[in-house]
């Protein structure tokens, strides 16, 4: 598949724009990455998704494919002879694996992202909290969906791995600037081995923002006042 036929658009501080390059390594497709400048959207952005108007778009011989977890189900499907599967082949393994990146996105995520904009050392205290209860509910998703292997998926990183991993890079930058370890090797001991096995597979690698990086572009962001 050449490149020119499958493009990115995206930006590449975005948890939810990991995603499908993910995906797309994993199935070893080569793509071209379009990345949009941060406080603007330009014109093929807008045109490819008129309906969110947010990255990431996926566009595959010239048709958009919007929101980033059905990105990587399309890449799944798409190209299902190359690379492992991405979703569990059982029905109810499917469904559980869609429950849990719908609770990361809707719950977990918000809360992680409070921290760093909680007034106070009460709220944060408060927030901190919450993240550490969902934290726990997904080290038991984790060893429920794992079986005992490295992956929530199994044997190679899936759709859920993919889902909860590509926020790793902004929970390190979280948990620098609160001063407080969430993925802690003591309560959380096989999400801390899977965290470091996700960021150390080939197709995650080569796209997991650097830390001292991102935490240098969230200072910008959290500068600036509340649209």
């Amino acid at each position: 598949m050449a490149s020119d036929e499958v493009k990115v658009i995206g930006a590449w501080a975005s948890p939810f724009v990991m995603r499908p390059r993910i995906a797309l390594n994993l199935k070893s497709v080569s793509y071209e990455f379009l990345q949009e400048t941060f406080g603007s959207k330009s014109e093929l952005l807008l045109k490819s998704n008129p309906v969110h108007k947010k990255i990431p778009v996926l566009i595959h011989a010239d048709k958009p494919v919007c929101e980033s977890n059905i990105i990587v189900e399309y890449v799944d499907e798409t190209w299902s002879t190359s690379g492992p599967s991405m979703l569990p082949s059982n029905p109810y393994d499917r469904a559980i694996a869609r429950f849990w990146a719908a609770y990361i996105d809707e719950k977990w995520f918000p809360s992680l992202k409070s921290i760093l904009q909680a007034e106070g050392e009460e709220e944060k205290k408060a927030v901190l909290a919450q993240v550490e209860e969902g934290t726990a509910l997904l080290e038991k998703a984790f060893i429920d969906c794992s079986k005992g292997k490295p992956f929530f998926n199994g044997e190679h990183v899936g759709y859920l791995d993919i889902a909860f991993g590509c926020f790793l890079g902004w929970l390190r930058v979280t948990e620098l600037a609160a001063g407080h370890k969430v993925l802690d090797e003591a309560k959380t001991p096989s999400l801390s081995k899977w965290a470091e096995q996700f960021c150390n597979d080939p197709a995650v690698k080569p796209v997991m923002p650097d830390t001292a990086t991102l935490a240098e572009f969230a200072k910008k962001i959290f500068a600036k006042p509340a649209a």
